[in-house]
């Protein structure tokens, strides 16, 4: 078993780099499928779910060289195979891109259904909606979704999602680059990851017009190029260690950042007392009194990300007062809350809204990660919290963090990982 060990209770001081984009990644990476010679995709975050998402287009038969630590060549000219492997697709909930890349690539696909993060159901309706209103019928058998566009290709057409869907957006649009005439999307995700999907397609010849609005419009090319495309910076990466300031206290220079994404997050935080300065490409956090209460509520971009929600919850736990935090995407976001209560917390929760009444003080304690976000959250109580603190199933946290442990070591958190190779024995790796 691997874990972090924490010794908390030591604010943060220096700086921290921030990676690409995981959410940009994971679709970007699939979306090589669709152009005919070779991508240069760089600033690539190395986790898990990248592995993951690089290894499927090397089984589908892509050819992928790696440049460097954060850049690498993808050929996907010489597949001829969309058929997705089930042990690797199901490990990753961005698989159900492939669904999308290989529809406009082939007119047909074969994806398993998506794993990763359980927050509920998660039903990808929207994304099959958007398909078969392009011309695709899809179905379910023998553990695959088979979708096939019955005309051979993917027809452009009117879709109006029925909620607002960052995967559906980005999927669909997927579909919509290689089709044949116009495809709109309306009521659209406006998450800086849609943005750079789009930017990516564009430069490698796509016409995407109206990303970052709520109606995107796709008129369907012959081709696409192959060209170079640098990732953004990763939004919610930035927003944790952000928090973890705010939670621990301390000075940090979050660099390679874009501000604006990170605006809904700053907002709540300068409310709860913390100081955050705006410069280029980089964010000052610094926090050395105490922290105020506020209420959250978890929306669609430009409102405050599904995805900061455990962490901000965990700042929350030691604000004065009383705060009601309010999940406004997910049903199931709030299993973490039991992990909370063995540091000390007092959260109650009631189907989406959890009320929050601060504490003095966290306590260290023997805690599990159950999902990514809710993952790193726990880091953050851990770092703010008085003696140590253990977290299991790290896995999930590795799945969207790059080197996690070096960056909070580097800003003077003691926190390092730890293998247990039986119940008897340990051994320190880090």
């Amino acid at each position: 078993m691997t874990k972090y060990v924490i010794h908390g209770g030591r604010p943060l001081f220096g700086e921290i780099d921030i990676s690409g984009a995981k959410n940009a990644a994971v679709a970007i990476i699939p979306a090589a499928l669709l152009v005919d010679g070779v991508c240069r995709i760089e600033n690539i975050p190395q986790i898990s779910d990248v592995t993951l998402i690089l290894n499927i287009l090397q089984d589908l038969g892509a050819d992928v060289r790696t440049v460097n630590r954060t850049t690498v060549d993808i050929d996907c000219s010489h597949i001829r195979n969309a058929r997705v492997p089930e042990e690797l697709a199901r490990k990753i909930r961005a698989s159900y891109y492939l669904i999308g890349a290989l529809l406009g690539r082939f007119g047909s696909a074969e994806v398993p259904p998506p794993g990763g993060c359980d927050f509920g159901g998660r039903p990808i309706d929207q994304h099959i909606k958007g398909f078969v209103a392009m011309g695709a019928d899809v179905d379910v058998q023998g553990g695959y979704i088979h979708a096939r566009a019955r005309a051979g290709r993917m027809q452009g057409t009117q879709v109006y999602l029925d909620i607002v869907s960052v995967g559906a957006t980005m999927n669909i649009m997927l579909s919509a680059v290689l089709a044949q005439g116009m495809t709109v999307i309306e009521n659209a995700a406006k998450e800086p990851h849609v943005v750079d999907l789009a930017n990516f397609l564009n430069s490698m010849g796509a016409d995407i017009m109206g990303a970052g609005t709520d109606v995107i419009k796709i008129r369907g090319v012959a081709r696409l190029s192959g060209g170079s495309y640098s990732i953004i910076p990763d939004q919610i990466e930035a927003g944790t260690y952000m928090a973890a300031v705010a939670a621990a206290g301390g000075e940090v220079l979050v660099k390679n950042v874009i501000p604006k994404h990170l605006e809904c997050i700053t907002a709540k935080l300068l409310e709860m007392g913390v100081a955050v300065e705006e410069r280029d490409d980089a964010v000052l956090v610094c926090r050395t009194g105490n922290l105020t209460r506020t209420n959250v509520k978890t929306l669609p971009y430009p409102g405050f990300p599904t995805d900061m929600q455990p962490q901000i919850a965990a700042i929350l736990c030691l604000a004065e007062g009383t705060s009601v935090l309010t999940e406004g995407v997910w049903d199931n976001r709030y299993r973490y809350v039991d992990e909370f209560r063995r540091m000390g917390a007092q959260i109650q929760v009631d189907g989406k809204i959890a009320v929050i009444e601060g504490v003095e003080k966290l306590t260290g304690a023997r805690i599990r990660a159950c999902d990514l976000r809710a993952g790193a959250a726990m880091v953050i109580a851990g770092l703010a919290a008085q003696g140590t603190t253990e977290i299991s199933n790290i896995y999930h946290i590795e799945r969207g963090y790059e080197d996690i442990v070096r960056k909070l070591s580097g800003v003077g958190a003691d926190i390092r990982v730890v293998v247990t190779p039986d119940a008897g024995k340990q051994a320190q790796v880090g």
